[in-house]
């Protein structure tokens, strides 16, 4: 045990300085896992034997999970809405074409029988999600014309398309089933998968808008588990698990949930973990000595798949919608093949008796696909005039804020203040303030120095945000069950020096306090002890 751990603490080590030599040599990371991983196999210098494809594939697909499930809760639906029936189409029918194109092609080229090819087209058809984001983020690669957010939305929904696919024609090789049940296993997959991840996502946000964790961190456990959840309820009633974990994905990451940054966060860098894990695993199930014996087909598909049958199945799909030829170019040298094709062709070995052939095809196309696909992605966006230096990619991710250097206060004018009856320009605001809106009996607008105020009017004030010197320490005091305040003001908490209660958060609402505020059990007080003493 003590040994394991410390050869996976190596590799974690390995696969972080890796990713900071792959960023800057212009190399995708996720080749760099790969290749550490056949380092450390069986033809590698440190020769650790693995031929477990079982336990790839529960590790594989328990990772897939987090990957996909991130996906969703990464992309911007704001940002991604305009091009969701583009990239609805690429991701089913889309997928679907690519498969067929390129299992005719591996039997009538490469002479394989009719369902051995199309279960290799269906494994290599969908693209994939992690290679994509990571290419655009680190590239901080911006496209014109919404293309990455197309590309974000596609190649995080295409993989369950691929998935039911390859299961069909595992099913079909094996006697099993036949045309009519495939399309019945299809529709079955989809529309359960779909319905349970909408289940889930709004099951859980209905107990994070009701339920406030004591301890921190667990609202991030709490997603990490329907994450699981949405994948396992729809697996066991034959839905398919990744659809439904990327649409669980989406709705929460386009929801308002409380510590969103701090989930962001956690869920990049658990992700990080299982793209290491995975692809290290991966790289380190496969026989680089055998590689050799597969190039020359595997070229072949790599070829074909990326310069004929992507290309026809994009074309076919986004040309009725007027998308410009060098949009659609791109879009279609943007489809990565990678780890969701090899844990596909792990199913295919699994439950076909056709050896691990359709295994070392798929990887050696899936080296092939990151090595140049993914590293002459940018010079293709950047020679195809694609690329948008205006636009920030990051946009199309949840997590982008951007840098605001004001902040804004709103309240109300009470009765008979002193305010009250006059216009901007008599009233002395505080320096360096500026009113910015005003809001009366539900409209609104943008005031001027004629513009006067009444009781009841509210006012929005801007100002410049404190810097980053600035000595403002935020802490937090919960109002416990049985506490001796609760019912009593706010003004009757005892008086510190240098502290100051500046928010109450009750459940959903947040509250600027006032000394006649009546404490509740569970309040959250938020105070400043940010002074100095003299």
């Amino acid at each position: 045990m003590t040994n394991l751990l410390l050869l996976a603490s190596v590799v974690i080590f390995a696969c972080v300085l890796l990713h900071r030599l792959s960023a800057r040599l212009g190399i995708p990371m996720l080749l760099a896992f790969i290749v550490l991983g056949m380092l450390f196999g069986s033809d590698g210098i440190f020769k650790i034997p693995f031929e477990n494809y079982s336990f790839a594939e529960n590790v594989c697909s328990f990772a897939l999970i987090f990957i996909m499930f991130y996906g969703g809760f990464g992309t911007s639906w704001r940002q991604a809405r305009p091009s969701a029936g583009k990239a609805a189409l690429l991701s089913t029918l889309g997928v679907l074409f690519t498969a067929l194109l390129t299992g005719a092609f591996c039997h009538l080229v490469l002479r394989l029988d009719w369902l051995p090819s199309l279960l290799g087209g269906a494994v290599v058809s969908s693209t994939d999600a992690a290679s994509v984001f990571s290419i655009l983020r680190y590239r901080r690669l911006g496209l014109k014309e919404n293309t990455a957010s197309l590309l974000e939305l596609e190649s995080g929904s295409n993989d369950p398309m691929s998935y039911m696919l390859t299961v069909a024609f595992i099913a079909m090789i094996n006697g099993q089933a036949g045309p009519e049940s495939m399309f019945r296993l299809l529709f079955l997959q989809l529309v359960l998968g779909a319905a349970v991840g909408f289940a889930a996502a709004f099951f859980a946000l209905f107990l994070l808008h009701h339920i406030r964790f004591d301890a921190a961190g667990f609202d991030m456990v709490f997603v990490a588990g329907a994450a699981i959840a949405s994948y396992a309820a729809a697996a066991a009633i034959e839905g398919n698990g990744y659809l439904a974990t990327y649409i669980t994905g989406i709705v929460l990451g386009n929801r308002r949930l409380r510590n969103k940054k701090e989930l962001v966060h956690f869920f990049d860098g658990l992700t990080a973990l299982m793209q290491m894990l995975l692809f290290f695993l991966l790289g380190l199930l496969s026989a680089p000595a055998r590689l050799p014996a597969f190039a020359g087909q595997a070229i072949l598909i790599f070829l074909f798949l990326t310069f004929l049958a992507r290309p026809a199945a994009v074309f076919t799909l986004l040309a009725p919608f007027g998308c410009r030829p060098r949009q659609i170019l791109l879009i279609s040298f943007a489809g990565l093949r990678g780890a969701a094709s090899i844990v596909f062709a792990i199913l295919a070995v699994q439950g076909t008796s056709l050896g691990d052939t359709v295994f070392h095809i798929t990887f050696f196309i899936v080296l092939l696909s990151i090595l140049l696909q993914g590293s002459l992605l940018p010079w293709a966006a950047n020679h195809l005039g694609m690329v948008d230096s205006d636009n920030d990619v990051m946009k199309t991710f949840t997590d982008y804020s951007e840098d605001m250097p004001v902040q804004f206060i709103e309240f109300s004018i009470p009765e008979q203040h002193v305010w009250a009856g006059k216009t901007l320009r008599e009233i002395e605001l505080p320096p360096g303030t500026l009113a910015v809106l005003s809001e009366r009996n539900g409209s609104s607008r943008v005031p001027n120095g004629d513009t006067v105020l009444c009781p009841g009017d509210r006012i929005v004030l801007g100002a410049a945000k404190p810097g980053e010197q600035s000595r403002v320490l935020l802490s937090e005091q919960v109002i416990r069950k049985n506490s001796e305040y609760i019912g009593k003001p706010l003004s009757a908490l005892p008086k510190e020096e240098n502290c100051l209660v500046i928010l109450i958060e009750r459940g959903m609402e947040t509250i600027i306090p006032g000394g006649d505020v009546r404490l509740r059990e569970g309040d959250i007080l938020v105070l400043n002890r940010g002074g100095e003493k003299d």
